[in-house]
Formats: C-alpha cells, sequence, structure tokens
C-alpha cells in the first residue's frame, strides 16, 4: 500500500517536472516583447515562469487524471 503511495507520488513528480518543460519550450515560440511594457525585464521574466507553471501543471493533472480514471476503468467490471 505504501510502495503505491511512493511510486504515484514519483510519477506524479516526474510528469510536473515534464509537462513544464514542454510548457517552457512551447512558450518559447511566442513573442512576449510587443505585449509587455519597456524596462520590466524582471516582471517580464517572473510572468514567464508563472505562465509556464501553471500550464504545465494544468496539463500534467489532466494527464495524471486521465490516467487513474482509466486504472479505475477495471472496477467497473
Amino acid at each position: 500500500m505504501l510502495e503505491d503511495l511512493g511510486q504515484q507520488a514519483l510519477i506524479n513528480i516526474i510528469s510536473h517536472v515534464f509537462f513544464i518543460g514542454i510548457a517552457f519550450f512551447a512558450l518559447q515560440a511566442l513573442n512576449f516583447e510587443k505585449l509587455l511594457r519597456a524596462n520590466r525585464v524582471f516582471q517580464a521574466r517572473l510572468l514567464y515562469i508563472l505562465l509556464t507553471i501553471v500550464i504545465g501543471s494544468v496539463a500534467s493533472n489532466f494527464f495524471l487524471d486521465y490516467l487513474n480514471w482509466s486504472r479505475q476503468l477495471q472496477l467497473l467490471f
């Protein structure tokens, strides 16, 4: 039982880091300079990091929910 929780925690951590990395890679395709004010470099970087974390976490949670639901389908029968 505890071993399953440890494995689930490891899968969650790997999934979040993976999807945050993908979100970071995908956000590099956007040109944020046109949207931001001049001389606000720190705020722009902070916004970029927060957007990356939010998008990556949402995508990871969707993936993990889908994985858990597919595992629970066997309990239906």
